[in-house]
């Protein structure tokens, strides 16, 4: 029989096995075959994305907030009272105490 299938009795004319089945009589195997799959964590990528951010953000906050709420809290403070005494100065009472200054 030639081309191979998988025979009971007698060899088998092809060496490297049957029709669909390359390795089953034991011979090398074949080269240049290249497989792939997909790992687990590619196939859900976003799997416990949304719990972990939450969580994650707001490990994250409380690791950062002593950094950055003081100078924020500071900024601001100072920025509203220059507000205050530019709004003060700019007034028909500013120029009057600016004036009585000089």
């Amino acid at each position: 029989m030639a081309g191979g299938g998988n025979h009971v009795t007698g060899t088998p004319s092809w060496p490297i096995g049957g029709w669909g089945n390359p390795n089953a009589s034991g011979g090398q195997p074949q080269k240049y075959i290249t497989s792939y799959s997909i790992s687990a964590n590619r196939q859900r990528p976003l799997a416990g994305a949304l719990n972990a951010a939450i969580f994650n953000t707001w490990r994250r906050f409380r690791g950062q907030v002593l950094y950055v709420a003081p100078p924020l809290v500071a900024s601001q403070l100072c920025m509203m009272w220059l507000i205050e005494r530019r709004e003060f100065l700019d007034s028909k009472a500013g120029r009057k105490a600016a004036e009585l200054e000089k």
